[in-house]
């Protein structure tokens, strides 16, 4: 049997979720196990699944490039629709109000669905659902490049994001399912890392080139066209799972009705979804919060959550599958880092949004000027992904995440002191470069820790709540900073271009404040982290 030995056991605090056995030989249900870390002892601990049966080199190479690629692809659109959203609203006649829409409607259908795609993907399979998902990314983002008015690029945004939805956590499960622990998956999940904010910055890039050329369109009909072709790939890349493809569609409806927290997925994502639709909202008017539609749906979605805490305590209680097990929240580390995932993304999604009004709005640059001026951070998001892949096991997991957050703290701090008139290489070059380097780096080491505490055969519904967590950080962050910004151009008077970067100052500060939040965060609750994703063979 192939096992993996962790170093250093005594230097992480992780409670690991494993299905008990009942007498039958069946799993039961996810009871909490506490790890004892034996010292100078070293835990072994035994693969499952594929991975008794490591697959080779080549293959391993081509699941890391598939489930990249689509990542990657998806997020060069969202790049591009940055960019280009300016004139894509004067197109297709997209109201002022809508203007935001666009951007975010893509984030809230996803995360709103995440856990759910997740846990249909433990039951069906991963192959299957990753499939699925990347040929509907394909019809889906035709649609956008077709769509005729501001409300059908709104519907089909949304529909991306229910394509991509069911692409992120099945790549999450066929990475765990098929590569086994050590330098391989650390190195695939900083590719998939790579992939979000790497595709963005490109995005950003080829965004203006396309849309001062060849017309917007045509970026979403080149993307079709790639991700048509990774579909195609994928096909014959990405390994058969024998156990899932061999089930009867009898055993999947059985499996989904016992497997899956139907419940618990309806409260926890409604709750997340009423709060990003209300803080979108916000963001294009803070004076919205007030009205009787906003309110009404703000109380429900904050009602919810103590109803989802004890429906799911109950759940764990009555020894019930529960969608997320609520002793995991008292694991330090566990809350730790999904808080700083939420503070990071939304932090990263928020800079680069006013980094582009910056530049546009402020400096009047043209799309492509602003474009070339975001090539830093493709090269910075690049290095920073492959560095931390290696790095991984050599360096404490808080130290890494402790020291890009502090880099990144840079960026707002030197975008809050900015004046319009300086050069590029003042201040803007140095902010644009620094901005990815958590967010990047916090992937690779998020996705190791949070699959190392689901059991294996959850791998998906794990990646579900990674990437939950860092789609709403993403609608809130952008919703509350764009808050903060307008209340201040609001109540101020003067020149519109003052007014605006006084809006952007502020905001910035706020940023920069969180950050810190951030660094007290993985300071106090990632200290006894160690070191992960290594292996001994």
């Amino acid at each position: 049997m192939s096992t993996t030995r962790l170093e250093q056991p005594h230097a992480i605090e992780l409670s690991q979720f494993g299905p008990p056995i009942s007498s039958q030989g069946s799993i039961t249900t996810l009871e909490p196990q506490s790890v004892i870390w034996p010292e100078p002892e070293i835990l072994t601990l035994a693969l499952t699944g594929s991975q008794s049966s490591p697959i080779s080199k080549f293959r391993t190479a081509t699941i890391i490039c598939t489930v990249s690629c689509v990542s990657l692809q998806y997020s060069m659109l969202s790049g591009i629709l940055v960019v280009g959203l300016p004139t894509m609203a004067k197109e297709l006649e997209l109201s002022e109000a809508l203007l935001l829409w666009p951007a975010s409607v893509s984030s809230l259908a996803c995360g709103c669905t995440l856990l759910l795609s997740g846990s249909v993907s433990d039951v069906i399979g991963g192959r299957k659902i990753y499939l699925t998902g990347s040929l509907l990314l394909t019809l889906t983002t035709i649609a956008v490049g077709v769509c005729q008015t501001g409300l059908q690029l709104i519907l089909f945004r949304a529909a991306q994001g229910l394509a991509l939805s069911l692409c992120l956590p099945s790549s999450v499960q066929l990475i765990t399912s098929n590569i086994p622990t050590g330098s391989y998956r650390n190195a695939a999940f900083a590719c998939l890392g790579a992939g979000q904010p790497l595709g963005f910055s490109v995005g950003l890039v080829m965004g203006g080139v396309f849309v001062q050329s060849i017309g917007w369109r045509w970026g979403y009909y080149i993307g079709a066209g790639l991700t048509f072709i990774i579909f195609i790939f994928s096909i014959f890349s990405i390994p058969v799972d024998t156990k899932t493809e061999s089930q009867s569609f009898a055993q999947i409806i059985e499996r989904m009705k016992t497997e899956i927290d139907w419940i618990g997925c309806l409260l926890l994502s409604t709750s997340l979804g009423l709060t990003s639709y209300v803080f979108s909202i916000l963001a294009d008017n803070a004076t919205k919060f007030l009205a009787p539609l906003c309110l009404t749906l703000f109380s429900i979605s904050i009602a919810l959550i103590p109803l989802f805490i004890w429906y799911t305590r109950r759940q764990e209680r009555l020894g019930r599958t529960a969608i997320i097990p609520p002793s995991l929240w008292g694991n330090a580390v566990f809350t730790s880092l999904c808080i700083t995932v939420f503070f990071i993304w939304g932090i990263f999604n928020a800079v680069q949004f006013f980094l582009t009004l910056f530049y546009q709005d402020i400096q009047s640059l043209t799309a492509i000027q602003t474009s070339i001026r975001f090539l830093p951070m493709v090269v910075s998001g690049a290095a920073t992904n492959f560095l931390t892949g290696w790095l991984v096991k050599r360096v404490r997991a808080d130290v890494l995440v402790l020291s890009s957050a502090a880099i990144t703290s840079v960026a707002p701090l030197l975008m809050a002191v900015i004046k319009p008139e300086w050069s590029y290489w003042a201040c803007a070059f140095f902010a644009t470069t620094c901005v990815p380097v958590c967010a990047d780096t916090l992937f690779t080491v998020a996705n190791l820790v949070i699959t190392s505490v689901f059991p294996p055969k959850t791998h998906g519904l794990a990646g579900g709540v990674f990437n939950t967590i860092s789609n709403i950080g993403n609608s809130v962050g952008l919703a509350v900073t764009a808050v903060v910004a307008s209340s201040v151009s609001i109540a101020e008077k003067g020149e519109h271009k003052k007014v605006l970067m006084d809006g952007y100052r502020a905001q910035s500060w706020f940023c920069f404040g969180v950050n810190i939040l951030v660094l007290a965060v993985v300071g106090l609750g990632m200290r006894k982290i160690g070191k992960v994703g290594i292996k001994i063979d």
